[in-house]
């Protein structure tokens, strides 16, 4: 599962992000096509803002407050002296940055609660304890795993929005995991799957990456959806 984001492992801090993710992200979100420098060391440096643009407090800043940004990044590499406090408001960024990402995160939980309880009142939907939202679209024949199970299979992962974060089907590759080693949302839900079965899979971000998400491509508080199929279980030894 290494580079894939169900891995447990993408539930911690990412303080470092692959080159390779980052390329992911800005080839998964559809945009405006901008006009890009034409050299391919102007593209290099340009790339270094569009990297910005992913991480707070930029991601959070209006078109004026980026260019006071640019103002700012400007004057300092002139060496020109702008006479403030480096302690005093590098804690007022960080506490804008918590500020703005704060409210972020508050609309995020908002929209998807609203989206589980769409997709909850879906035909065959069935919610457990835990908020995960199953919903069966093939019944298997095969056996359920037990989460000590190691598991096939192909899944297709969305946000509520309908962006692709990462999908194996788009990849034309099935991966293969141990069930305890990846997001509760999938050990719970993959492990009510017989083999040869699909299901859709809505996870609360209670039981997938939390207020802290996994950047650059899952916001924090994101309600995702899986669209799973369990191609074969390898039983524990």
């Amino acid at each position: 599962m290494n580079g894939h984001f169900l891995s447990k492992a993408f539930r911690r801090p990412l303080a470092i992000l692959t080159v390779g993710l980052w390329l992911t992200a800005f080839c998964a979100v559809p945009a405006s096509l901008a006009k890009v420098p034409e050299s391919d060391d102007d593209k290099t440096v340009y790339f270094i803002g569009i990297i910005l643009s992913k991480q707070p407090p930029f991601s959070t800043l209006t078109a004026d407050e980026v260019a006071i940004v640019a103002e700012g990044l400007k004057d300092s590499l002139a060496g020109e002296d702008s006479g403030l406090d480096p302690a005093e408001y590098g804690a007022k960024v960080q506490a804008l940055a918590e500020s703005r990402m704060g409210q972020l995160l508050t609309k995020e939980k908002t929209l998807g609660i609203q989206y589980q309880e769409t997709m909850a009142a879906e035909s065959g939907a069935t919610k457990t304890p835990s908020g995960l939202i199953l919903i069966e679209e093939e019944e298997g024949s095969g056996v359920s795993p037990s989460p000590t199970d190691t598991v096939k299979v192909h899944y297709h992962g969305t946000l509520r929005d309908g962006t692709v974060f990462d999908s194996s089907l788009d990849r034309g590759e099935p991966v293969e995991f141990g069930l305890n080693r990846v997001i509760p949302c999938w050990t719970e839900g993959v492990g009510k799957m017989k083999a040869g079965g699909k299901a859709t899979l809505i996870c609360p971000p209670e039981i997938a990456y939390g207020d802290r998400g996994a950047a650059p491509m899952i916001p924090g508080g994101a309600t995702l959806k899986f669209v799973v199929e369990l191609i074969e279980v390898q039983p524990a030894p």
